[in-house]
Formats: C-alpha cells, sequence, structure tokens
C-alpha cells in the first residue's frame, strides 16, 4: 500500500500503461515539458520521448480526431483536455466521430480512445475553467464516461480505460486532485464500470460521483450524530450505470438522494431518480430528491462556495426525507 494524491496516482497509473502497452501515448496541451496544468504528466517525457508523450496545438478538435485516426491504425491514445470548458471545440469529433465509429461499421472497427478532463469547480478559477458538461457526453451512446474520487479509483481507473476497447471519457474531479489515500498496486477485483458502496447504511442513500463522494461522506457522519444511519454509493461511472448496485441499495433503506455539481435541471440524477423510481417503487419510503447546481452559468469565484452543493444542503435533503 502506498499513500499518494489522485494527482500522483493518475501520473502513476498512466506511467504503469505506458510501460506494459508500448501502443499507448499521451497527447495534448503543454503536457510534455511543462507536465499538464495540474502536473498529472509531469517526469512522462523525460521516460517515454516525444514520440509518446506529444504536445499538441492548442486545437481541441484536432486532438480529438488526431487521436481517432491513431486508434485506427493500432494505437492507444489518451489524450488530455487541459479544462472542462475547453473540451467543447472538440465536441463535434467526440459525438459524431469518435462515439459512433464501432457501430457505424458495425464492430469491424474500434477506437479505443482516452480522453481525461478535468472537471467540476471549487478551485477559485475564472469562467470556462469549472464546467460539469457529463450528462452531454452520457446522453451520446457509444462512449463510456467514469470518473474517480479517491487515489485508488484514480490509479487503477485510468488503466482499465485505457484497456478498454470503446471510447472512455474520464472526469477527474480537478479539486480533490491533492486528495490523499492509500493505493493498492494490486489488481481490484472491481471494475471501473461497476459502483460501489463506501459506507453502509439503512436509513437513506446518498448517490455521488466524483468530487461529491468526500461530501456525501461528510454528510453522512454528520447525520449519524443525529441518530440516522445513510448508505453512500459512489456510482464511479456514469455511462454505463450501474442501477442494479443503487437499487440493491434503494431496497435496503427505502429513500435515496442523488448529489451532483453539475445542474440538477437536465442532470444525471434526473435518469437515476427515473430508473430507481420504475424498479424499486414500493420500497421508496419518500420521494427521490436531487441536490446538484442551480440551473445557470457557473457563477464567479467569490460566490462558488454558494453555488456548490455542501455537507449543509444534503443535510437539508436528508431532513426533507425523513418528514414523509
Amino acid at each position: 500500500m502506498t499513500t499518494m494524491t489522485i494527482a500522483k496516482a493518475i501520473n502513476s497509473g498512466l506511467r504503469r500503461s505506458l510501460e506494459s502497452d508500448e501502443k499507448s501515448l499521451l497527447i495534448g496541451e503543454d503536457i510534455g515539458r511543462l507536465g499538464g496544468v495540474y502536473r498529472i504528466t509531469d517526469g512522462l517525457l523525460a521516460d517515454f520521448g516525444t514520440r509518446r508523450v506529444i504536445d499538441s496545438p492548442l486545437a481541441e478538435s484536432g486532438i480529438i480526431g488526431t487521436c481517432i485516426g491513431m486508434a485506427l491504425r493500432g494505437y492507444r491514445p489518451v489524450a488530455e483536455i487541459q479544462f472542462d470548458g475547453f473540451v467543447f471545440p472538440g465536441f463535434n469529433q467526440i459525438t459524431t466521430q469518435l462515439a459512433k465509429m464501432r457501430a457505424r461499421s458495425e464492430g469491424r472497427l474500434t477506437v479505443p480512445v482516452v480522453i481525461r478532463i478535468p472537471y467540476g469547480g471549487g478551485i477559485g478559477s475564472v469562467e470556462h475553467h469549472s464546467e460539469s458538461p457529463e450528462a452531454l457526453f452520457a446522453h451520446t451512446a457509444g462512449l463510456r464516461i467514469i470518473t474517480p474520487s479517491n487515489a485508488q479509483d484514480a490509479y487503477w481507473m485510468i488503466q482499465q480505460a485505457i484497456e478498454c476497447e470503446d471510447p472512455v471519457i474520464v472526469f477527474e474531479p480537478k479539486r480533490r486532485y491533492w486528495l490523499k489515500g492509500e493505493v493498492d498496486t494490486e489488481r481490484p477485483a472491481l471494475d471501473a464500470f461497476k459502483a460501489q458502496v463506501v459506507r453502509e447504511g439503512h436509513h437513506a442513500t446518498i448517490v455521488a460521483y466524483g468530487p461529491l463522494v468526500p461530501v456525501a461522506l461528510a454528510a453522512a457522519d454528520a447525520a449519524e450524530e443525529d441518530g440516522y444511519s445513510v448508505e453512500v454509493v459512489d456510482l464511479r461511472s456514469i455511462s454505463p450505470i450501474d442501477f442494479d448496485t443503487v437499487v440493491a441499495s434503494v431496497e435496503k433503506t427505502g429513500r435515496l438522494i442523488v448529489a451532483h455539481e453539475a445542474p440538477t435541471f437536465g442532470g444525471i440524477g434526473g435518469e437515476i431518480a427515473s430508473r430507481v423510481s420504475e424498479r424499486a417503487f414500493l420500497s421508496l419510503e419518500a420521494p427521490v430528491l436531487r441536490v446538484g447546481g442551480f440551473h445557470m452559468p457557473y457563477p464567479v469565484a467569490k460566490v462558488e462556495e454558494d453555488y456548490l452543493p455542501d455537507i449543509d444542503k444534503l443535510l437539508e435533503a436528508l431532513d426533507r426525507l425523513f418528514t414523509y
């Protein structure tokens, strides 16, 4: 077991993939000599060279298009998008080409491209640097979408994403990059596309992913002081969603809150609420509640703490659940 930050865990996972598969490579803006804005790729250029750690021009559409071409030639490219709000120039390539290539060729072609995207707020940044666009990509069939919330998952999920034959978007919670945790370098049984119960409980369930998992765990600890036992499920995979794990938890607790930083309107929480209502309606003792951001552009840094879901908002939602 080794203690490391999420940032270091991703770096180590990338290194391991580069060492184990000579067809894997990295491409993105400033990922080579600089090591990336968040230094996620720090040190990899020196060890693997410019043919496998590629500094690209500032052109997200070009980055994704190049990755598609390389994947069709047998490589496993990993693209870094510098900030979440910068992915949109490449949105067309991702949704009309990358996501559809395998279906379009009836399975004859695979495009094992990984796209790493730092996402979410909480870092006091400027416009276009604190987006949560996961629902836009989850609506597009053909993409797999995962997001780690701890160092152990960060280390292994990036490797499993690179090994996957489908295109995978890895949303990395940027405000958690410096969160430390233990990493077991022995391969875990849990795969990247399955949810995980990270805290047992029997009065209510909170489903969260990425940056809000630590918030959900803290809210569950606070609720315990008031005599409520709250189970926390780390979704981990946004597409596909492991509904079996979520439904099993709700059948045990009878109450559900879905929490994410993205706006509640049109968000992943609405899909989870609908599916749970269909599959576990008779187990529900209260309506499924969603806790998320407001339906508005991400605010300026001075007021972002009022926008982001926090422990108080989750505890308020729990209070509402227990009034039914």
